[in-house]
């Protein structure tokens, strides 16, 4: 087990040889041939509850205001090299644990033309299908941002890609591992017992400090966007452990796992089809298993004789993991939905999908919309809602946490 001020120590040793490249980096070649770009958002995001909390110790405020900031410092030194700072703060009214810092990017870039490599914190995503990235494994998940997990922490890494005529190439080392963030006991959607991070258990006995490492390939085929991967490392993915803990009770312990994993993931464009297939094998928690997300997106183009698109969707999930492997949603779900682009000059959209879970009938809804109201000013809003869940079932610890959350952001 480690404490936080271990796993802080290990994110400032990352932080600090991510610091050293980039302070290398600005005495190569004509540093002040360019000066740094700033861009970036601030928001105002407010989250509304309609229903009472399910558990005594969450926050029963309907009304959940935060703020957030996210500045990005972008540095072309020459043609050849880049450097990237990203931070990201939150202030929360509600959640203790919501009100964070992360630094999700910060990295030297260097592009050789048909090679470049990258050291320091840096994200990187893997996948096409668009209710759930099953392949998109190097970065961790920041699950305090948003319970959809499409929300991912900075994650060290030395990372080269060589772009060859029969695909691109990729290879990631990855020192420091970064562990999942949760909602502290006051948050919504939240757990029934604390999760207790400060105890996470790793099978590797170098804890945080075991080094994993990924490649990957891609190429386009025709209409194929094909990708092969495989990692081997620490999984993202942590088994929440019930612990009785001495003075404070029962709580949830994190134990991260040594894992393999391979993957493909696939898209074919054809005309108005999108064919899409993400799938994996993992070992290293309980028994290997296979999970499996395909489905389309098929498009209506200038619908009811205006300028705005129609997309309609549709994805199966499968998943073979057994009771031992981390809990997840999507074990035999269908998910359909449609998106709306407006093509407008405000760039409006609106996505609506529902998941079914195809067993028990537990359904979740989604909304999704955003469009610009003035130069520089994004509206986004957020809509869950849980129209059944069935007895017993894992998700009825979130089966009062309806959610309408609006965000307006100001870019710069």
């Amino acid at each position: 087990m480690r404490s936080r001020g271990g796993r802080i120590g290990l994110i400032a040793q990352a932080a600090a040889l991510a610091g050293a490249a980039l302070a290398s980096a600005a005495f190569i070649g004509e540093a002040a041939a360019r000066e740094p770009e700033l861009s970036g958002f601030a928001a105002i995001e407010v989250r509304i509850f309609p229903s009472d909390p399910q558990f005594p110790q969450q926050e029963t405020a309907v009304v959940q205001p935060s703020l957030a900031l996210q500045p990005e410092v972008r540095w072309d030194i020459d043609e050849d090299q880049r450097i990237t700072f990203i931070p990201f703060a939150r202030l929360d009214s509600a959640d203790t644990e919501r009100t964070h810092a992360d630094l999700r990017e910060l990295n030297y870039l260097y592009d050789g033309g048909e090679w470049d490599v990258r050291v320091g914190f840096a994200k990187v995503f893997w996948g096409v299908a668009e209710s759930r990235h099953l392949v998109d494994i190097i970065n961790q998940t920041d699950l305090i941002e948003s319970a959809d997990e499409e929300d991912k922490l900075g994650q060290p890494m030395v990372n080269a890609n060589v772009l060859t005529e029969i695909g691109t190439f990729s290879g990631f080392v990855m020192p420091f591992f970064r562990e999942r963030t949760y909602p502290g006991i006051e948050g919504r959607p939240g757990f029934p017992i604390p999760v207790r991070e400060d105890d996470a258990v790793f099978e590797s006995p170098d804890g945080e400090s075991h080094v994993d490492w990924a490649a990957r390939w891609q190429m386009r085929v025709g209409a194929f966007d094909i990708g092969l991967a495989h990692f081997s490392g620490t999984g993202r993915e942590p088994r929440l452990v019930t612990t009785v803990v001495p003075g404070t009770g029962p709580a949830l312990v994190p134990h991260y796992d040594l894992i393999e994993q391979s993957s493909i993931d696939a898209q074919a464009t054809l005309d108005a089809w999108l064919l899409k297939l993400e799938a994996i094998a993992r070992s290293g928690q309980g028994d290997s298993f296979a999970a499996v997300t395909t489905g389309f997106e098929y498009t209506l183009y200038q619908v009811f004789e205006s300028s705005a698109d129609l997309g309609l969707i549709s994805e199966y999930h499968y998943d073979g993991r057994d009771d031992t492997a981390p809990f997840t949603l999507f074990d035999n779900d269908l998910m359909v939905g449609a998106r709306l682009a407006f093509n407008d000059i405000d760039d409006s959209s609106v996505l609506l999908g529902a998941i079914n879970d195809l067993e028990t009938g537990t359904t979740v809804m989604t909304l999704e919309a955003a469009t610009r109201i003035a130069d520089g000013f994004k509206l986004e809003i957020e809509a869950r809602a849980f129209p059944y869940v069935a007895n017993g079932a894992t998700e009825s610890a979130f089966g009062r946490d309806h959610m309408l959350e609006i965000r307006l952001q100001r870019f710069f």
